[in-house]
């Protein structure tokens, strides 16, 4: 009887290590030897995909991060990363992270609540009094909980990124108050929080795929959007917006995402390069973003783009009740707590 246990067992954990070789030869590709990571000479190549453009300040972060893991890990890991959208879009890459076709996607945490719902807090206007409350907040206990709530879709988030705080820009007109979006067709990230925000405003949100933009503001299928500076200039909405108000609606993080299963199948050392790789990817970028979205405002400003600095308050005021409408709601207690990080 002991021998079938202890051959049954053994039969069970071949299978087991055959299931998670398996796993793990879907997520990455190993260059120069048999075994990921176990000999000096093999490279461990973790594949990254994103939607943003490569002079963005948020894959500048993740080719530092690229550049930190070689160094710590001595160059047997490293990142693959295809910016530009050349995978999928935001939401696809999201997917393909989930089901394994990527190890490793940056998303906005916008689209990302149609997968894990309690990110909407992010889409909520007004949430944050400024950055220093955004950065105590992400870099809180409560901030680091939150990377953690995919981990049941298959998905854990690494580090935030700084996008800055989002704003409008249009084509025809300025807005200057909340009556100025009235009417308006205001392209918004596939987020049903970001949608009611617009429609609280009293405009028509309008979800397009972050490549598709540029074309449909210059066709007029929008009348305008809302985004960062740094994104405003770098994907040359300034060539069809001419006015930007920046009116700071919302500040919603990008998130680095790792599938699950890879990350269980990463030994502890490598976890650990990886994570600490992020971590001060993180710190650069929000340092770099800075500057950026100073330059940002400079040269949009010299191509004859006017910028404005409207009054919150009416703005705060019109979107009050979609706030209310949260309460005793997981995404409300989520909003309480982040009000009551000092």
């Amino acid at each position: 009887m002991k021998e079938k246990r202890n051959r049954g067992f053994a039969a069970g954990l071949v299978v087991g290590v055959l299931v998670a070789t398996v796993l793990f030869a879907l997520f990455v590709r190993v260059q120069n030897g048999t075994s990921a990571g176990s000999t000096a000479g093999d490279v461990l190549t973790l594949k990254l995909a994103h939607s943003l453009d490569p002079s963005h300040p948020v894959h500048v972060g993740m080719e530092h991060m690229k550049k930190r893991l070689e160094e710590l890990s001595g160059g047997t890991v490293t990142l693959d990363i295809y910016p530009s959208g050349v995978l999928g879009s935001e939401t696809q890459c999201v997917e393909q992270t989930q089901n394994g076709a990527l190890a490793m996607t940056k998303t906005s945490a916008s689209p990302l609540e149609g997968f894990i719902p309690e990110m909407g807090v992010f889409s909520l206007p007004y949430v944050f009094r400024d950055r220093d409350h955004f950065w105590k907040v992400l870099d809180s206990d409560l901030g680091k909980e939150l990377l953690l709530r995919g981990v049941h879709k298959n998905v854990r988030g690494l580090t935030y990124y700084d996008s800055g705080s989002r704003n409008f820009y249009t084509k025809e007109k300025p807005v200057l108050t909340p009556a100025d979006i009235q009417g308006m067709k205001i392209r918004v990230m596939n987020s049903k929080t970001a949608m009611a925000m617009i429609t609280a405003m009293g405009g028509a949100p309008t979800p397009i795929a972050w490549g598709e933009l540029y074309t449909s503001l210059q066709q007029g299928v929008v009348d305008g959007a809302e985004n960062n500076p740094p994104s405003f200039y770098t994907n040359r909405h300034h060539e069809v917006c001419k006015f930007l108000s920046m009116d700071g609606h919302t500040r919603i993080p990008d998130i680095l995402l790792i599938n699950e299963n890879i990350w269980n199948a990463l030994p502890n050392r490598v976890q650990q390069w990886v994570q600490q790789a992020a971590d001060e990817s993180s710190l650069f970028q929000r340092e770099l973003w800075q500057v950026k979205t100073n330059e940002a405002l400079e040269e949009v400003q010299k191509e004859g783009v006017q910028v404005f600095y409207p009054d919150q308050g009416p703005f705060v005021e019109t979107v009050k009740p979609l706030l209310e409408s949260y309460r005793d709601t997981p995404t409300g207690d989520l909003l309480e707590q982040i009000r009551s990080v000092k």
